[in-house]
């Protein structure tokens, strides 16, 4: 019994924290699934509060990877392939470089970075593109990579030029999972590349795909059914408070 406790949960973590991640995985792939986006920068915000900085974004990309995996299984009638197949074009080459530099990042200035990022996303304004053609998803798949292999969630990037494709909701929501599943998969052999050693995290990596593929199914049943205002306001202040803690943390590290 330990020794399958030592194998789901890291040393590098206190239990608390990894249960509170395997929660929080639950939660936030409910969130995506029922709006379209939002999850992976929660649940990145919630990991740079517990995780060591140097494992944060490359666990991160794994447990989303699942995540959007489950949920574009879910709503795969609705994938455009043409739109994945620009993205993944412009995905390979923002892992490619965005891999070269992310490495270096301190802890530091990563929680920094990721609190800025995080507000960015919650109160800037979305970029607009006008009507898209397909193929600017290329663009939106280098942009959105490059930055993911730094802040670890930068699926609004790509949700902004999806918004003007012309979609359904539903098919928002599909082509929002495959995209942002294709840029996970591109990060994941980034790391792998540069010697990250993913074995020390697998188990708990497993747990929170198998919630997250849980809240993938919750969230799914939920969509269309809320009311998008409210939750969208109660989202915005938890998103805020998770962003300045990283500052905090971030400034605090500066200054000890």
């Amino acid at each position: 019994m330990p020794e399958a406790a030592g194998f789901f949960f890291p040393d590098q973590l206190h239990l608390a924290a990894s249960l509170t991640l395997i929660v929080a995985s639950f939660f936030t792939s409910a969130l995506a699934a029922a709006v379209g986006l939002g999850g992976g920068v929660a649940l990145i915000a919630i990991m740079a509060t517990l995780m060591p900085a140097t494992a944060l974004v490359p666990v991160h990309g794994v447990v989303q990877l699942g995540s959007n995996a489950g949920r574009a299984l879910v709503q795969l009638k609705h994938v455009d392939w043409l739109i994945a197949l620009w993205f993944a074009i412009g995905a390979a080459f923002g892992a490619a470089i965005g891999g070269s530099i992310a490495v270096e990042l301190p802890p530091t200035v990563l929680k920094a970075g990721i609190g800025l990022f995080v507000l960015w996303v919650v109160w800037g304004k979305a970029p607009r593109f006008g009507k898209a053609p397909k193929r600017v998803m290329a663009a939106a798949g280098f942009v959105s990579t490059f930055l993911s292999m730094f802040f670890g969630a930068a699926g609004p990037i790509g949700a902004a030029v999806l918004s003007t494709l012309g979609l359904t909701r539903h098919e928002f929501v599909a082509n929002q999972a495959v995209t942002a599943l294709i840029m996970h998969v591109f990060k994941i052999i980034a790391f792998g590349a540069l010697g990250f050693a993913f074995a020390p995290w697998f188990g708990l990596i497993v747990l929170m795909i198998i919630s997250g593929f849980l809240g993938t199914l919750a969230g799914s049943r939920l969509l269309g059914r809320m009311n998008e205002k409210s939750f969208k306001t109660g989202f915005k202040w938890v998103m805020t408070l998770l962003a300045l803690n990283l500052l905090w943390q971030a400034a605090r590290g500066w200054l000890g």
